[in-house]
């Protein structure tokens, strides 16, 4: 960005080439070939920039606390696994945080972590705002412990600061991914409504069974023991099959999916939504 103000301020064209030589000492910079990445969150977006990390030639370790199967699927097996992010981040060249902003993730990105940092790390921070605590990196680029930060989301305090770069937060602000976005929703709204599968939710986990045979029914409950174990033995008590099956949990809320062999009928309905906890049963 600065480079391109400075071709700005060129009036005069006779010496232009001779300048612009000139000004790109000002810009002189590094490859990332050969550096060290490290990802903290490896969900969709984390995992897209561990897998390309990898194939720009960088080395890439990554850490998740809570790494689905799903999300592991999608790894290259050259990403290396971090136990902790102490050790993630005194290893790293260049840090990127891809975490969404939870209590548990808030200022994540703290002081006492920052002191592990290898000197001169490149921190980059375009998850949330919350996730960094902004004086701590301040701090860190006043003792050199962190070389940059670079984040869109752009704080006053940060405004003006060296080894700082901001930019407005617009990585989704194209004509493309509005109707990526509108698209995706639909379509993860119809296979919601149709097959149970949940992706994407707030407040939910994330779950998804492939449909082959038999019935469908979907129930959400209270986060509790035993409620599963019920809601199958009154199936047992029915003589009813179970083909197949799948339960997770987040946070507060249980969400099941069962596949069952003989259609639902009112009466097994309104049987599930009696147990105890459950708040919700669909028949699909």
């Amino acid at each position: 960005m600065q480079y391109s103000q400075s071709l700005t301020e060129l009036s005069d064209a006779a010496a232009m080439d001779k300048l612009l030589e000139k000004e790109k000492k000002r810009f002189l910079g590094s490859e990332i070939k050969g550096k060290t990445l490290g990802v903290i969150g490896l969900g969709a977006i984390g995992a897209s920039v561990a897998n390309t990390a990898i194939d720009l030639g960088m080395e890439v370790i990554g850490y998740d606390s809570a790494l689905s199967v799903e999300a592991a699927w999608r790894l290259s097996s050259r990403i290396q696994r971090a136990e902790n992010l102490q050790s993630l981040i005194s290893k790293c060249d260049f840090v990127t945080v891809h975490v969404p902003a939870l209590p548990a993730t808030i200022g994540l990105i703290s002081s006492e972590l920052l002191a592990s940092a290898k000197p001169g790390l490149v921190l980059l921070n375009f998850a949330r705002k919350e996730i960094v605590d902004t004086d701590a990196v301040v701090t860190a680029l006043e003792n050199g412990q962190v070389g940059q930060y670079v984040t869109d989301f752009p704080t006053p305090y940060l405004i003006g600061r060296e080894g700082v770069i901001l930019m407005p937060h617009i990585g989704a602000s194209t004509a493309e991914a509005e109707e990526n976005c509108a698209v995706m929703g639909a379509m993860q709204l119809i296979d919601f409504l149709e097959n149970g599968n949940i992706t994407n939710s707030v407040n939910f986990p994330q779950i998804t069974l492939e449909r082959a045979e038999g019935y469908r029914i979907t129930f959400a409950n209270d986060n509790v023991p035993k409620v599963l174990g019920t809601v199958l033995s009154l199936l047992a008590d029915l003589n009813i099959n179970v083909l197949d099956m799948l339960n997770k949990s987040r946070d507060e809320v249980a969400y099941t999916i069962l596949d069952i062999e003989q259609e639902p009928n009112a009466e097994l309905l309104s049987a599930i939504s009696g147990v105890e906890h459950v708040f919700n049963v669909r028949a699909l």
